[in-house]
């Protein structure tokens, strides 16, 4: 029994002496530090802000699209460009085909061109144009006898730089007039070859020639 007691005692102060833990304690505090230098992983966050905030709308600080350095153009062109005239413009009429089937409606259109070596403005819209179709003496059709609401548009035109309609007027191959407009009994244009003349005007200026077409 007084054995027993001995080596009891003996370990206990083994074990105050030697402290055999401190070493694993000293592991863990070790592992711990640098688990926490280390550098973090981080998952996308789609809440996180930037650091370069988006500027507010409504604050003053922020630049306003008005004041920009470089001004968008203006939708007629440069306001320093002079109007078009007579002697800087050709105007020419334009259909889709020279000769037409029975069942096939000419589609006209206006070439415009710019044949001096400046920049020039001209109105296009469809205010301006006219599309007359003759046959021999006779006049057979007016675009503008049943258009409907005519429109400006102010358009630049570069030097050398040609435009054509980007949608064609379609003739129905009857004979137009004011007062036909409603009408579904208009008198139809001879076909079986007869011969037709396309004149056009645009901005004020009328083509110096016209187009021949057949009406089969």
């Amino acid at each position: 029994m007084v054995l027993l007691i001995v080596v009891v005692v003996i370990a206990v102060v083994w074990l105050l002496i030697a402290r055999p833990w401190s070493g694993k304690a000293a592991a863990a505090t070790g592992a711990a530090t640098s688990s926490t230098n280390a550098a973090p992983v981080l998952a996308p966050n789609p809440t996180s802000t930037s650091s370069s905030p988006t500027p507010d709308p409504t604050d003053s600080t922020s630049p306003s699209p008005r004041t920009s350095r470089s001004p968008s153009p203006s939708p007629s062109g440069s306001v320093l460009a002079a109007a078009c005239d007579a002697s800087s413009v050709t105007v020419q009429p334009v259909t889709d085909h020279s000769f037409y089937g029975s069942n096939q409606d000419p589609k006209l259109s206006i070439k415009l061109t710019n044949t001096s070596a400046q920049p020039c403005k001209i109105n296009v819209g469809t205010a301006t144009q006219s599309f007359v179709i003759t046959s021999g003496t006779d006049t057979w059709w007016r675009s503008t006898d049943c258009q409907k609401n005519p429109s400006d548009m102010v358009v630049l035109l570069k030097a050398g730089q040609s435009v054509t309609s980007s949608t064609p007027v379609v003739w129905d191959r009857t004979r137009s007039s004011v007062n036909s407009c409603v009408s579904k009994t208009r008198p139809v244009a001879p076909g079986g070859g007869a011969t037709y003349h396309l004149t056009v005007s645009i901005g004020g200026f009328a083509s110096l020639t016209d187009t021949l077409f057949q009406l089969g």
